[in-house]
């Protein structure tokens, strides 16, 4: 069987500029995110052992930040409490019911608001 020749119109749509002007860093989308001070952050300390077998984990949420920054006090977090953990989803998972444990060391750390929530 003979492969089928693609013409232009089978590209899907690509749109290809012959404008002298054209500059791409106009048209690309800054990511960056800009971290806000601790002592604005309002971040939440939840319980939770669904989805996990059974196990317990604390999850913070509530942080507004570029994801190394977020990263960096998961991997601090972890390490002051001792056990293992992860960043996923905007939200540090650490293990175990060490709630009030992580919202003295958030204090220590500058994030003032910082709420208990669930059981």
């Amino acid at each position: 069987m003979a492969k089928k020749k693609l013409g232009l119109e089978d590209l899907g749509g690509f749109v290809f500029s012959t404008n002298d002007d054209f500059d791409e860093k106009d048209y690309v989308e800054d990511e960056s995110q800009e971290s806000l001070s601790p002592d604005e952050q309002e971040l939440e300390a939840h319980f939770s052992n669904k989805g996990r077998g059974g196990k317990t984990v604390t999850i913070i949420k509530g942080y507004q930040g570029p994801e190394e920054d977020l990263i960096a006090l998961g991997k601090l977090l972890k390490k002051k409490c001792g056990v293992g953990g992860s960043v996923k989803d905007g939200e540090i998972i650490i293990q175990g019911d060490d709630r009030e444990k992580i919202i003295q060391l958030l204090k220590k750390e500058g994030y003032k608001k910082v709420k208990r929530v669930g059981g």
